[in-house]
Order: structure tokens, then C-alpha cells, then sequence
């Protein structure tokens, strides 16, 4: 068994199924894995995928022009997920994906391809909740903060959604999982920004209007609450226990 080692990212999940792909060992024959989440086994020759813009090209006309325009936004989204096997998740459905062209998106009773659908469906449910449950405090200089820590990677998800809504204003919202952030500029394009720790802690130490929030948020929540109504386990279905941690109201 071979297995390529892949970047964790978009581009070097795609690099990986090009070496994987043209190294034309049998696709029974090879594997590919995000670097570093796994140990390596006995009887596996390992090979790592260099990113290459190149190789990625390919692949992406390759998807496009021989699948779909929707198949390439399915393997983008899978490969935001936070499961270890997502980098062979891509490949297993481009291998049907290639085989039977469009109509693959249609054949949910193959494996490969429930398992892509499986991991996008898990994916947007998660960036779906973060946009209502993402709180942002104010610094002194008017730049909005955020804390998040989702199981996948969903900042891309987030940054259109607050970009379309705050256009205006500085923002930044930070992944503590995966110690990279967001950044929206005043009326300009977001990006990505991956530091060293030691950089968001001093980031992420200003002073804010967050304190103030939480007691406002406390007096209200206990103003208006029904003891008598209290039902925990459906909080817990409407908002899972691992979000509160990051919600002004419940800090």
C-alpha cells in the first residue's frame, strides 16, 4: 500500500489525488492521508504530495470539464471537514466521479459518494449554526472580535456570510482549533491569516466591550426566564454545549 501524505488543505488534497492518480499503482493500491493525523503502519511505502499550482490546476479542469461544476464545490466543502479520512473521501468519489461523469452526484447507494454528501452535509450544518451563534466583542479601536472553535474548518463558510453583512466594518474572527483567523478589512476582500500562537494571544488580550455584554446578557437571561419551563435537553438540541464556551450570554 502506498499512501501520500497531503497537505491539510484544499490544494494539497488536490495535489494528492494528482500523484495518486498519475503514480498508476491500481487505486486499490494507494491511500491518501492529511499529514501528521495518523501513525504510520508496518508494510506502507509513504509519499508525500508536494503542493505544485500546476497539479492542482489540473485536477480542478480535470473535475469541471469531466464531472461538474457542483462535484468540484463538493470536494471543496468535504475538504473543510475535521474527519481524519476526508483526504481519500475526495479521492474514493473522484474515482466514481470520473467513471460515470455528472449523474454521480446522483448515485447515492455508492459508498464514496454518500460518504462526500455525509461530510458536506456535516460540514454546512456546522457553518449554518456558527452564523447565529457567533458573538463579537469591540475593541477601543473599533475592530469586532471573535472566538470560535468548531470541529471543521468553517471560516471560509463564515467570511462570506459576515462579509455580505458587515462590509463596513473591522473584523476578525479566530479559530482556536486550528490557530488561524479571518481578517475583514474595512471595504476590502477577507482573508485567511495563519500565525504563531504567541502572535493571536497578543491579539486576542485587548481590551473589549465584552464584559458589559455579559452582564447585560445575564440580567436579561434572568429576567425573563420561567423556572418552571425549564427544559436543559432541548437547549442542548438547539444549542450544543460545545458552542456556549464561545457565547457572551453563557460565559
Amino acid at each position: 500500500m502506498t499512501v501520500y501524505l497531503c497537505e491539510d488543505s484544499f490544494d494539497g488534497i488536490l495535489c494528492g489525488v494528482y500523484d495518486a492518480w498519475m503514480g498508476r499503482k491500481g487505486h486499490e493500491n494507494v491511500r491518501l492521508e492529511i499529514e501528521g493525523t495518523r501513525d504510520p503502519e508496518l508494510f506502507c511505502v509513504y509519499e508525500t504530495a508536494v503542493i505544485q499550482r500546476e497539479k492542482m490546476q489540473k485536477v480542478i479542469t480535470a473535475v469541471r470539464g469531466k464531472i461538474s461544476e457542483e462535484a468540484y464545490e463538493k470536494i471543496y466543502v468535504a475538504s473543510l471537514s475535521g474527519e481524519e479520512g476526508r483526504a481519500d473521501a475526495v479521492y474514493r468519489f473522484l474515482i466514481e466521479g470520473f467513471r460515470y461523469g455528472a449523474g454521480v452526484l446522483d448515485m447515492l447507494h455508492l459508498p464514496a459518494v454518500f460518504e462526500i454528501f455525509k461530510l458536506c452535509r456535516f460540514v454546512m450544518n456546522e457553518g449554518h449554526l456558527l452564523i447565529g451563534f457567533v458573538r463579537f466583542a469591540s475593541t477601543k479601536e473599533g475592530l469586532l472580535l471573535s472566538r470560535i472553535g468548531p470541529k471543521n474548518d468553517v471560516l471560509p463558510l463564515l467570511a462570506d456570510h459576515f462579509a455580505n453583512r458587515l462590509p463596513q466594518e473591522n473584523w476578525m474572527i479566530y479559530d482556536e482549533n486550528r490557530r488561524k483567523a479571518v481578517i475583514h478589512p474595512e471595504g476590502k476582500s477577507w482573508f485567511i491569516l495563519r500565525e504563531g500562537e504567541e502572535m493571536w494571544e497578543e491579539r486576542l488580550s485587548w481590551e473589549t466591550d465584552e464584559e458589559e455584554y455579559q452582564a447585560l446578557w445575564r440580567i436579561f437571561h434572568n429576567t425573563i426566564a420561567i423556572p418552571e419551563r425549564l427544559n436543559e435537553r432541548c437547549q442542548k438540541t438547539h444549542l450544543p454545549l460545545r458552542y456556549r464556551p464561545y457565547m457572551t450570554e453563557f460565559t
